[in-house]
C-alpha cells in the first residue's frame, strides 16, 4: 500500500496554525508583561511557522502529485478510452502537471524559501540583540502568569515535535523532521524560560538575563547554519530516488531531536575505519542501548552534586532558599568551613566568599603583574626619581605656602596646591558576610571608591610637607611627606572604616599603608630642592631653640623657671605702671623668692655679689678699727710711730732687694768700702776642688 502525504500535510497545517497562535500569544504577552525573553520567543515561533508553511505547501503538492499518479494509472488500465486523437505520450504530458510543479517546487522554491528563512533568522536576531533592554530600565509584571502560559506552550510544542519527529521515520515523510526539530527547540527554550520566570518571582533575575541573549544567539546560529547548508546543497551531488535534505532542516537541532542518528553516523564511521561491522558487536549494541540511561544517570549525578557545598578553611557561605538568605526565624543561613548538605539547585543556592582571607586594594596605582601567573610583582625600590608601578595616579594636595607668604618670588596667579603620586595599599577582610553580599551589588568596587574619596578629602586638607615649628605652634600635622605621615595613615584608616560602616559594607579595614608618596618624576629635582630648603629652615629653628634652652638653663637652672621669672617680672612692671602698690609688693616678694631659688649663672652671680659685699663690709670695718688703733699709737709716741711706719714702708718696698747694714759713728773718720758688684751666686771656678778633680 502506497504511503499517502495527507497525514503529514495535516500535521504541517495544524503545526502552522498553532505556531501562529503561539506567536501572537507570546508577542502580546511579552509586550504586556515587559519580559524581553517572552517577546523574543515570539519571533522564534514565527520562524517555526515559516518552516511549517513551506512543509505544508510541499506535502500539499506531494498529495496532488500522488493523486495525479493514481489517475494516470487508472487511465492506463482503461485502454478502451484511447482514441485516434489521443496517444499515451499525450496523456502523460497532460496528466503530469502536478509532478512537474512538485519537481520545480523541491528544486527551486524550497531552496529559495530556505534562503528567506535564513535571512529572517539572521535579521531578526540582529534586531533582538539591539532591542535587549538594560536591567535597570526593564519594567516587568506578573512573572507567574507568564510562567504558566510559557509552560503550556512548551508542553504543546513538545508533543507536536515528538509526533512530527516520529512520523519522519517514514522515508516519504522525512521533511517533517525539520519542523519537528525546530519546534523542539522552541519547546526547550519555552520550558527554560518558564523556569527563569518562576525564579524572577523569587527575585532571581540572572537566569532570565542570560536567556535574553540566548534566544537571539540561537536564531543567528540557526540562520548561519541554514545559509551554509544552502551553499553546500548547490555543490552536493543529487542521486535520483534519494532523499534530499532541505537547507532549513538543522543538523544541530537534529542532534537533540534524534540522538540515535548521531550514533548511527558514528557507527558508520567506525565501520569504515576498522573495515568490519563494529556496530554489530555486542559491546556496541549494549553501549547503544545503555547510552541514554548512562547520560541520564550522569546528569542526575551532576544535579545531585549541587546538594553538596564545600567551604574552604578561609571561606564562609550563605545559602539562599528560593532567593532568600533568611530562614523562618529571620536568621541568616550561614555555614562555615567544611562539607555541608543543602537542597538541590535551584531550590538552595550557596554563595561562597573568602571571609577570613585578607584582600588587597591598590589605591592610587596599578601594580605590575606577571603576564604568565597574574600575580603582583613587588616593587624593590621606591626612589622618587623612578616610576614604581604600571600606572600611578595624580593626587591633588594642599601646598605649604599661600600666595604672598613665601615672598615676592611667588606668582600671584599660583594656587596653593601641589601634585603628588600616592601609592596606598589597603587590606581588608569581610566582617559581616550578609551586609557584604546583600547591601550592595559590587562591594569591592564601592570600597575602592570610598578609599579614593577619603584619600582625596584628606589630601585636600593636608600638606605635602609640614614645618616642625608649625606643629609645635598648633599647625596642621596631616602631611603626606613630613612629620605627619604616621598620623596620616591612622587618620585615613579611621575615615575609610567609618565610611564603610556608614555604607553598611560589612568589611574591616586591616591595614592602610603610605608606602609610596612622592612628587611626579618630572619635578623631583625641584621638589627635592624645596624640601631641602624647608629642612634647612627647620634645622636652623631647632638650633636656635636649642641655644635658647641652653642659655636659659645655664642662666636660671631650667627653662620653666626662666619663663616663670620672666612672667613675674612682666607682671611686676605692669603693677608698678598701674600704681598697684599691694600687687607690686606681693609680686616683688614672689620675684625675690623665685630669684633666690634659681640656680645656674644667676645663682653664681648672686653668691659672688654677696661674698663681695661681705668682704667689703668686713674689710672696711677692719680698716676702721686698725686706723683707730694706729691713731692711739701715734698719740702715745708720735716719733716712734712715724719711724716704725717708715721702716715698715722700706721693708715692704725693699723686700726683694739685697740690703747692707753699716753701723758707724757719725764722728768716726773710718772709711767703709762696700763692693756692690759681689755676685750672689758663685761661678764654677770659685768652687774649691774643681781644679784637683780635673787634674790641672
Amino acid at each position: 500500500m502506497a504511503v499517502s502525504s495527507k497525514r503529514p500535510e495535516q500535521v504541517a497545517w495544524v503545526s502552522l496554525v498553532l505556531s501562529l497562535i503561539f506567536f501572537g500569544i507570546a508577542f502580546f504577552l511579552g509586550r504586556w508583561s515587559g519580559f524581553f525573553a517572552v517577546f523574543a520567543v515570539s519571533w522564534q515561533l514565527l520562524a517555526a511557522a515559516l518552516i511549517w508553511l513551506v512543509l505544508a505547501i510541499q506535502f500539499h503538492q506531494r498529495s496532488l502529485a500522488e493523486q495525479e499518479k493514481l489517475d494516470m494509472s487508472q487511465l492506463a488500465r482503461e485502454k478502451s478510452s484511447a482514441t485516434i486523437f489521443q496517444a499515451k505520450g499525450e496523456q502523460a504530458t497532460v496528466f503530469a502537471a502536478a509532478q512537474r510543479r512538485l519537481a520545480v517546487l523541491e528544486k527551486w522554491f524550497i531552496p529559495l524559501f530556505a534562503g528567506l528563512i535564513a535571512a529572517y533568522e539572521i535579521g531578526i536576531s540582529i534586531y533582538l540583540f539591539r532591542s535587549i533592554p538594560a536591567a535597570e530600565d526593564a519594567q516587568t509584571q506578573q512573572p507567574l502568569a507568564c510562567t504558566i502560559i510559557m509552560t503550556s506552550m512548551a508542553f504543546v510544542s513538545f508533543l507536536l515535535s515528538r509526533y512530527a519527529t516520529g512520523m519522519s521515520a517514514e522515508s516519504r515523510w522525512k521533511p517533517l523532521r525539520a519542523g519537528g526539530s525546530f519546534l523542539l527547540a522552541v519547546a526547550l527554550v519555552s520550558f527554560v524560560l518558564a523556569i527563569a520566570l518562576a525564579l524572577v518571582h523569587f527575585h532571581i533575575v540572572s537566569v532570565l538575563s542570560v536567556i535574553d541573549y540566548v534566544i537571539p544567539a540561537l536564531l543567528v546560529v540557526l540562520g548561519v547554519e541554514t545559509a551554509f547548508n544552502l551553499v553546500f546543497d548547490v555543490y552536493r551531488p543529487r542521486l535520483k530516488g534519494q532523499y534530499s535534505r532541505s537547507a532549513f532542516d538543522s543538523r544541530l537541532l537534529g542532534i537533540i531531536n534524534e540522538p540515535g542518528g548521531v550514533f548511527r553516523s558514528v557507527a558508520a564511521a567506525i565501520d569504515y575505519q576498522f573495515g568490519f561491522q563494529v556496530s554489530q558487536t555486542w559491546f556496541y549494541k549494549l553501549l547503544e542501548q545503555a547510552i541514554v540511561p548512562l547520560i541520564l544517570f550522569s546528569v542526575l549525578t551532576l544535579y545531585l552534586a549541587s546538594c553538596l557545598v564545600v567551604v574552604a578553611p578561609d571561606e564562609g557561605a550563605i545559602v539562599e532558599r528560593f532567593g532568600s538568605p533568611l530562614d523562618r526565624a529571620g536568621q541568616v543561613r550561614l555555614i562555615g568551613p567544611g562539607f555541608h548538605l543543602k537542597l538541590p539547585w535551584p531550590i538552595d543556592v550557596a554563595h561562597v566568599h573568602p571571609t577570613e582571607r585578607v584582600m588587597d586594594l591598590y589605591i592610587g596605582y596599578v601594580p605590575k603583574t606577571d603576564p604568565d601567573t597574574g600575580e603582583v610583582i613587588p616593587e624593590q625600590s621606591l626612589l622618587w626619581g623612578t616610576t614604581h608601578y604600571e600606572q600611578e595616579h595624580d593626587l591633588l594636595v594642599a601646598s605649604e605656602y599661600t600666595v604672598g607668604e613665601a615672598g615676592e618670588g611667588l606668582d600671584a596667579r599660583a594656587v596653593p596646591v601641589s601634585l603628588v603620586k600616592a601609592n596606598i595599599p589597603v587590606q581588608y577582610r569581610i566582617r559581616d558576610l550578609y551586609d557584604y553580599v546583600y547591601n550592595h551589588s559590587d562591594p569591592g568596587r564601592l570600597l575602592e571608591s570610598i578609599c579614593y574619596r577619603e584619600l582625596a578629602r584628606f589630601a585636600a586638607s593636608a600638606q605635602v610637607e609640614v614645618d616642625e615649628t608649625k606643629l609645635r605652634s598648633g599647625g596642621r600635622d596631616e602631611s603626606l611627606l613630613g612629620a605627619g605621615r604616621a598620623r596620616a595613615k591612622e587618620v585615613l584608616m579611621e575615615r575609610i572604616q567609618q565610611a564603610a560602616d556608614e555604607e553598611g559594607l560589612g568589611v574591616e579595614i586591616a591595614f592602610v599603608g603610605l608606602q609610596g608618596v612622592h612628587p611626579p618624576v618630572e619635578v623631583v629635582p625641584d621638589y627635592q630642592a624645596v624640601i631641602g630648603a624647608v629642612q634647612q629652615q627647620q634645622a636652623l629653628v631647632l638650633q636656635a631653640e636649642a641655644e635658647l634652652n641652653q642659655t636659659l638653663s645655664k642662666l636660671v637652672g631650667s627653662v620653666g623657671k626662666a619663663y616663670k621669672l620672666a612672667e613675674l617680672a612682666a607682671e611686676y612692671q605692669q603693677a608698678q605702671a598701674a600704681r598697684r602698690t599691694e600687687d607690686a609688693q606681693r609680686l616683688g616678694e614672689q620675684f625675690d623668692v623665685a630669684f633666690r631659688e634659681a640656680r645656674g649663672t644667676i645663682f653664681q652671680i648672686l653668691s659672688d655679689a654677696h661674698s663681695y659685699a661681705y668682704r667689703k663690709e668686713v674689710l672696711a670695718k677692719a680698716t676702721g678699727e686698725r686706723f683707730a688703733g694706729q691713731l692711739k699709737a701715734y698719740r702715745a709716741a708720735p716719733e716712734i710711730y712715724q719711724r716704725e711706719q717708715r721702716l715698715a714702708v722700706l721693708e715692704e718696698a725693699l723686700k726683694d732687694i739685697r740690703k747692707f747694714v753699716v753701723a758707724a759713728d757719725p764722728n768716726d773718720k773710718e772709711v767703709v768700702i762696700v763692693d756692690v758688684q759681689e755676685k750672689l751666686t758663685p761661678s764654677l771656678y770659685d768652687i774649691g776642688g774643681l781644679e784637683e778633680s780635673s787634674g790641672l
